[in-house]
């Protein structure tokens, strides 16, 4: 048996943090890495960086803006064909075949501020990608279901021990019963686990993600956990049989130099 272990970072601009990624990499050292929000175009992503760091294998869909996804392996890689979940056409979605296993990796839209479709074109737009992507997995689970990781910054945090307060994030957008209320679906349609909260159960917290607002993050701890990992149940076996210790939020690296947002999500998978 071996272990293939696999991360997952909306890294807020891989140009501007490809040393924190370089960091990561010695010390958690990834099989797969996937990468959320690089804002660059393919041309402009630090290749040469990311291959010192013995990720030979990429996949980068990249766009200029505010977007963009890629994975980087290790172990050699098959991309695969992009499905349009993005009624914009962004690039927020990269997929892969690795080591027998189908990889994808989201960054679905943050939904702006107002959680009200009418009103916020962009809540509607998060809400459409959340049922593009039910759709999607209900149509493959029609086909049998395989080996397969998503990933990603999903931007909903969907149990209520998922966010610092429950109670006042219920308006806020990425916590609100329309966007929950799709995880759930979206979780039952592939009959995805999602592996945080199968290995560390509620009532324990759990956060990738604090604002830069917050001006001392490890004090006032408002954080929320925006960032996944699920598997399908043929690989449920393979990500829980490390038991807890078998998924990290990595959390110290919310601090240093120019950090993200977010923080990198851990999983080893005993295949």
């Amino acid at each position: 048996m071996s272990v293939l272990t696999v991360a997952t970072w909306n890294i807020n601009s891989v140009r501007l943090r490809h040393p924190n990624v370089a960091r990561f990499a010695e010390e958690a050292a990834p099989d797969v890495l996937m990468l959320q929000e690089i804002k660059c175009q393919n041309d402009q992503f630090p290749e040469k960086a990311l291959r010192q760091m013995g990720y030979e294998h990429l996949h980068i869909c990249g766009q200029k803006g505010w977007h963009g996804v890629a994975i980087a392996s290790r172990l050699p890689m098959e991309p695969l064909d992009g499905h349009g979940f993005c009624r914009e056409g962004h690039a927020r979605h990269a997929a892969a075949k690795i080591a027998g296993i189908e990889f994808h990796n989201f960054y679905v839209p943050a939904g702006g501020d107002i959680p009200d479709p009418e009103a916020n074109d962009k809540f509607a737009h998060k809400l459409h990608f959340l049922d593009e992507m039910t759709a999607y997995f209900a149509g493959r689970k029609a086909q049998g279901e395989e080996k397969m990781l998503i990933a990603g910054d999903f931007n909903v945090a969907p149990h209520e021990h998922d966010v610092w307060s429950h109670k006042q994030l219920l308006k806020v957008v990425s916590h609100t019963p329309p966007e929950t209320e799709r995880m759930a679906k979206l979780l039952a349609s592939y009959d995805f686990v999602d592996v945080a909260r199968e290995l560390i159960p509620e009532p324990e917290k759990l956060y990738s993600w604090w604002s830069y607002r917050n001006r001392d993050w490890r004090k006032s701890n408002r954080g929320r956990r925006l960032d996944h990992i699920w598997v399908s149940q043929p690989l449920k076996a393979a990500a829980t049989a490390g038991g807890r210790d078998a998924i990290r939020f990595w959390e110290d690296y919310r601090d240093g130099e120019k950090p993200s947002d977010h923080v990198p999500v851990v999983v080893k998978l005993a295949v």
